[in-house]
């Protein structure tokens, strides 16, 4: 008699600036998932935040070209998931429910998706879902309370000051701070959307008001020089570290078009050329970050190795890009993880944290 399939709700899209990101890496997802052990829902998220149920055989448009990739609109319906109702979704155009999803694979990027808001709506639901719950995914997505976390805990940091819309941001008090250049990012933003490099005053007021586009807060941050490298995590109470890589851009930094538009601005070095000692400080850096901030599932953790020696932790990423040529794929692939085989222990380890946490006292 053959098993029953789990079926996977794969959600992707998201009202967020790296809607096109999410599409991407839900396609990569839906073609390596094995279909002999999961049945694939795929759950689009417009970028209105309307929840949907897309064409499933077509669900996306120019899918091989990562500037113009968008949804397929035609003959999808409306759907939202009751809370508590462990996993069933409702068609909301006819009023009928539609088949239970039994995990939630949530491959999305940027703020009402990484940032621990669709993660509660799961929790809600009452239904089991891969990556870091809502406490972990919400400061591993500010950068403000994550540097502040990492700082507290010992981890080194670059000097950063944070601002608010409201607030007055004077140029020779920050450049005093922080030197020159200076890199200014959305607090809550991820894949290098609205990130600009400050090297005078004459660009300060327009790197500012590009980043407040993104977020009602900003991070303004020192300039290191220093290789870029990094991390896969995989893991819930005891997590394991990949292999280490680097990031070599011809670019001022890794920015949103070198990550997914033009490739050949950009070398992945896999494994990065340090030595033993330095990957395993890597490794230890990231597995302390990982667990500080709180994260499950997966995670990556980018670091910057100065030109002393000394490592710099810059940030985690609780959803990294999953596509099968990104670096967190690509670093547990070169660790002997493959694809289809990280995607399955990613589902697992989701599973497994869900039923720990159903044996919970809910009453007292």
């Amino acid at each position: 008699m053959n098993q029953k399939k789990i079926s996977v709700g794969i959600l992707f899209g998201g009202k967020s600036a790296e809607h096109e990101v999410s599409l991407l890496s839900a396609k990569n997802v839906a073609d390596a998932i094995d279909k002999e052990k999961y049945e694939v829902i795929l759950i689009s998220i417009d970028k209105t935040g309307k929840w949907l149920l897309p064409n499933q055989s077509k669900f996306l448009l120019n899918e091989n070209d990562p500037k113009f990739v968008k949804l397929n609109k035609e003959n999808e319906i409306n759907t939202a998931l009751i809370p508590g109702g462990g996993g069933n979704l409702i068609n909301l155009d006819i009023e009928s429910i539609l088949p239970e999803v039994d995990v939630v694979f949530p491959i999305l990027h940027g703020p009402f998706g990484e940032d621990g808001t669709v993660q509660g709506l799961l929790k809600l639901a009452g239904i089991p879902f891969v990556g870091a719950g809502v406490l972990g995914s919400a400061v591993g997505m500010d950068k403000d309370v994550m540097k502040r976390l990492m700082r507290d805990a010992g981890i080194p940091i670059s000097k950063f000051l944070v601002f608010e819309k409201e607030d007055i941001i004077d140029f020779d008090f920050v450049s005093k701070e922080l030197g020159l250049p200076i890199f200014v990012k959305p607090a809550n933003m991820g894949s290098s959307v609205g990130v600009g490099k400050v090297n005078n005053y004459d660009e300060f007021e327009t790197v500012i008001n590009e980043a407040f586009l993104f977020d009602t807060k900003v991070v303004l941050e020192e300039f290191v020089d220093g290789r870029e490298l990094e991390c896969a995590v995989l893991g819930n109470q005891n997590p394991q570290a990949s292999i280490v890589g680097e990031v070599a851009t011809h670019l001022d930094f890794y920015s949103y078009n070198a990550k997914y538009i033009d490739e050949n601005v950009t070398d992945l070095n896999i494994p990065a050329k340090i030595d033993g000692e330095t990957m395993k400080q890597v490794q230890e850096l990231a597995l302390k970050t990982f667990k500080v901030l709180s994260c499950e599932g997966l995670g990556r953790v980018d670091c910057f190795l100065t030109k002393d020696g000394r490592l710099i932790v810059n940030e985690i990423n609780t959803i990294p890009g999953f596509t099968k040529v990104s670096m967190y794929s690509q670093l547990w692939e070169a660790s002997g993880i493959s694809y289809g085989e990280l995607i399955n222990q990613l589902i697992t380890l989701a599973i497994e944290r869900f039923e720990r946490e159903k044996n919970l006292k809910t009453s007292y």
